[in-house]
Order: structure tokens, then C-alpha cells, then sequence
């Protein structure tokens, strides 16, 4: 591995990886950023830079081309303190960037497109409709009513394998997901559908306890990029997206319209949304209800219904 770097600090981020990879992380686009480092480090041995002017003109660099969201900045300052963190277990004065050089994440501007049940309609009519094989089209009208219909996030979906799914007790295991597991019930009628997909995929490809529940054309997996961008040209199909640019809808918007329907059902039957949010937070995979609050849009129809409450309750504080 360390002949994959190039700088000075090479195997000691070979080393750090080798360090995650054992304790069962994937790591992936966190290697990306390191490489990412290495590169710049290299590019740089010239001018023999100290390792903490190294760390903070790479944190701070503006890539040409790229955007540099600051989740991404955030992201690559969390990943190179671990670095740095682990090389000081080996050398006590080894340099750690303090956390004040850690940047301010912005919230995004981006507003989620709330999908109305019609449009998914719609979607799943274009899934049907896809080239290429025919099990094709079955796997991805199975995934987009996962998403549609239990939250899931995407990679968690794709990430599903024969094992996860219980048909027979209409629950769903989503393994280790942003630090912790979790087990999705699901609806009868989902059942059915995935019953559908299931015999289909036995035909097609080996459907073995550990294999991945959803496949692609090489009967193995569904890689989570190639599922995202067919279904972003489904989105692009139906009139919910255009063909270019980051507005319109987007794969995770199915997670985004999971929540408010669910809301916008709860609202229906009158019950109590204090008392129902932490079982969605808890059903969607997040700590707190904080991490659920982002997904809960004030809809139209949601607004409509507050506002006839609120009406309904003065008008009885009213009366004499």
C-alpha cells in the first residue's frame, strides 16, 4: 500500500489506513481526501514546507473546478486530524491542527423537492420502461418504493443484502449506518412488491443469505453511483429535474417526501406529533430529533391544516 504514496508522510498515512481498514471502516472517500493531501504534499517537497503550514494551506486551498462545498471542507479537517491523531501516539509532540482551524459549515441553500404521490407515480411508470434487461426495470422499481416507502437512505438501500430482508415478518435490517444499526418495519403492500423483485432476481442471478439484495447487470451488486445517476435521468424523465444543473429533484428527495407524508398521514389521523416524532427519528436512523428536523417541510397541505386548527381552537376560546 505505501507505494501508493508518494510524500514524505506516505506511510504513515499507509499505516493510518492500514489502522481503520482493521477496525472493520471502509474509509473510502476519507482515502480519497488523504491521497488528496499527498498529492499536494508532493507537490510541495520543494519548498520543504513544516508539516502544519502543509496541513493548513491544503485545508484551506480553493481546487480549481470544484465547488469545495463546506461539508466536504469539514470533512477533510475531521479527517486529517485523525491523521494527526495518529501519528502522535507515536510521537508525543507530533503537530494536531486545533480545532478553531476546523471551518464553519454553512446549511445548505438547497431547497428538497417534496415529491407528491402522483409524481412518484409517475417516476415508477418511467422505471418500468427502462432499456436493457428486463430484471432491470423490476430492480429499480423495488428500490425507488424502498425509498419511498421506509426513508431509507440511498447507500443504505443499495447496501441491503438477502439476509436484511424479512418478507415473513415485513422488517428490514439496515446494518451499521452513520454509527449505529437500526430495523425498518415495513407495510404489507411493500411486501408483495418485494416478493415480485425477489423471485425475478432469483432467476437472474445467485441469491445467497450474504449476497446484495438489489443487483445490477453483473448479477453481483448495485453500485450506489450507477443506481443514483439512473435514477436521476428517471427524475430527468418525468419533468422533475433538468437534464443539467443541481436544481430539481434528487434521488435522496424520496427520503425528503418519506417524512412529510408520514407527517401529513399522522396530521390525517389526528394524532399527537410530540409524541410520534422520536419514532421517527428513531425509524429514519438519527441520534436525536434534531437530525429529523431538516427533513419535516411545511407543505402546503400541512400549512392548510394548522391554519384550519388554529381557527378551530380560537374560535372555541371565543365563545362565551
Amino acid at each position: 500500500m505505501t507505494r501508493d504514496f508518494v510524500s514524505r508522510f506516505g506511510k504513515d498515512i499507509a499505516a493510518f489506513l492500514q489502522f481503520k481498514h482493521a477496525q472493520g471502516h471502509a474509509y473510502v472517500r476519507c482515502e480519497f481526501m488523504l491521497r488528496s493531501f499527498d498529492r499536494f504534499a508532493t507537490a510541495r517537497e520543494r519548498g520543504r514546507r513544516e508539516f502544519p503550514d502543509l496541513v493548513r494551506a491544503w485545508l484551506t486551498r480553493r481546487p480549481q473546478g470544484d465547488e469545495h462545498k463546506p461539508i466536504t471542507a469539514a470533512l477533510e479537517f475531521i479527517v486529517i486530524r485523525q491523521f494527526c491523531l495518529y501519528r502522535r501516539r507515536r510521537d508525543p509532540h507530533a503537530f494536531v491542527p486545533p480545532r478553531a482551524w476546523a471551518p464553519v459549515c454553512l446549511q445548505s441553500k438547497f431547497i428538497p423537492r417534496i415529491l407528491s404521490k402522483a409524481e412518484v407515480l409517475r417516476v415508477l411508470r418511467d422505471a418500468a420502461s427502462l432499456g436493457g434487461p428486463a430484471f432491470r426495470a423490476k430492480t429499480y422499481r423495488a428500490l425507488l418504493l424502498v425509498l419511498y416507502c421506509t426513508g431509507l437512505r440511498f447507500g443504505e438501500a443499495c447496501r441491503l443484502r438477502i439476509r436484511d430482508v424479512d418478507l415473513a415478518h415485513q422488517i428490514l435490517f439496515v446494518d451499521t449506518s452513520k454509527g449505529r444499526s437500526r430495523w425498518v418495519p415495513f407495510h404489507a403492500s411493500l411486501t408483495a412488491e418485494l416478493l415480485r423483485y425477489l423471485r425475478a432476481r432469483h432467476a437472474y442471478a445467485r441469491a445467497q443469505p450474504d449476497d446484495r439484495f438489489f443487483v445490477g447487470q453483473d448479477g453481483v451488486h448495485l453500485r450506489t453511483k450507477t443506481a443514483s445517476e439512473t435514477v436521476r435521468r428517471l427524475l430527468c424523465a418525468a419533468g422533475l429535474k433538468p437534464p443539467k444543473g443541481r436544481f430539481g429533484a434528487r434521488p435522496y428527495d424520496f427520503r425528503h417526501a418519506f417524512a412529510v407524508h408520514r407527517l401529513e398521514r399522522w396530521y390525517r389521523a389526528g394524532v399527537d406529533l410530540h409524541s410520534r416524532l422520536p419514532w421517527l427519528s428513531a425509524y429514519m436512523g438519527h441520534d436525536n430529533i434534531l437530525g429529523t428536523e431538516k427533513y419535516l417541510h411545511a407543505t402546503p397541505w400541512l400549512l392548510d391544516v394548522a391554519a384550519r386548527r388554529l381557527r378551530r381552537r380560537l374560535a372555541r376560546k371565543a365563545r362565551p
